[in-house]
């Protein structure tokens, strides 16, 4: 059992760490901050990356695989759109802001990809640690 008195349920976490590995890549964390707000074509999805359409269907495929995005065809075009990721991506935000704070023992705010989220003050508080005393 873990320390909330849950057993451990490694499917469960095997399915997380699919979907965080799927999320920890910086072209893919894009795709879904865009898709996060719209539906858009693979074309219009490369060209916000910078990037050939098929190094993108490819980014697309492992979200699609982890359960992130979903696609329908219209006619030769397939579009695509983020499932229920927001969370996800606001979570990985004010980890991202905490941690930087932390590197840099001020309260800096990290913002996220075309969006700043306000972290509670809870997370925002950098953690302060004790000198090493040689010990």
């Amino acid at each position: 059992m873990d320390t909330q008195g849950k057993p451990w349920d490694a499917a469960a976490a095997d399915r997380a760490v699919a979907v965080l590995k799927a999320v920890a890549d910086p072209s893919r964390y894009r795709l879904l901050w865009a898709l996060s707000g719209q539906e858009l074509p693979v074309s219009a999805l490369a060209e916000l990356l910078g990037a050939h359409v098929a190094a993108t269907s490819q980014h697309l495929a492992k979200l699609r695989a982890a359960g992130l995005v979903v696609s329908r065809r219209e006619g030769t075009r397939i579009y695509y759109r983020a499932a229920d990721v927001r969370g996800l991506l606001d979570e990985a935000a004010l980890v991202a802001r905490a941690s930087a704070a932390e590197e840099t023992g001020t309260a800096a705010e990290v913002a996220a990809p075309e969006q700043t989220v306000a972290a509670p003050a809870t997370r925002a508080r950098a953690v302060r640690r004790r000198p090493a005393t040689g010990h």
